[in-house]
C-alpha cells in the first residue's frame, strides 16, 4: 500500500510537472501542489476520457497522456478562479 501511494505522488510529480511546462506563464503553486495537480488531472483524464469514448464509467485514472491533458485542464481552471496569469 505505500508503494502505490509513493506510485501515485510520483505520478502526479511528473503529471503536474509537465503541465505547468505545457501551460505558458509563470506557476507558483509550490510541490505539493503540483502533485495535487498531477493526480486530479488523472481523474479529470479518465473521467474526459470516459465520456469521449466508452462512456462514464466514474472517476477513473487516466494514462500518461491522459493525466497531462486532465492536469492541463486543471491548472487552466485553478489559475481562471485563482486569478493567476491574468496579466499577459
Amino acid at each position: 500500500m505505500l508503494l502505490t501511494i509513493l506510485g501515485w505522488i510520483l505520478f502526479g510529480l511528473i503529471a503536474g510537472f509537465i503541465a505547468r511546462a505545457i501551460v505558458p506563464g509563470k506557476d507558483d503553486i509550490g510541490l505539493v501542489r503540483t502533485i495535487l495537480l498531477g493526480v486530479v488531472g488523472s481523474v479529470v483524464g479518465g473521467f474526459v476520457f470516459g465520456l469521449l469514448t466508452v462512456g462514464f464509467r466514474g472517476f477513473q485514472p487516466a494514462g500518461w497522456i491522459g493525466s497531462v491533458i486532465g492536469a492541463v485542464i486543471v491548472l487552466v481552471i485553478y489559475n481562471k478562479v485563482t486569478g493567476r496569469k491574468s496579466r499577459a
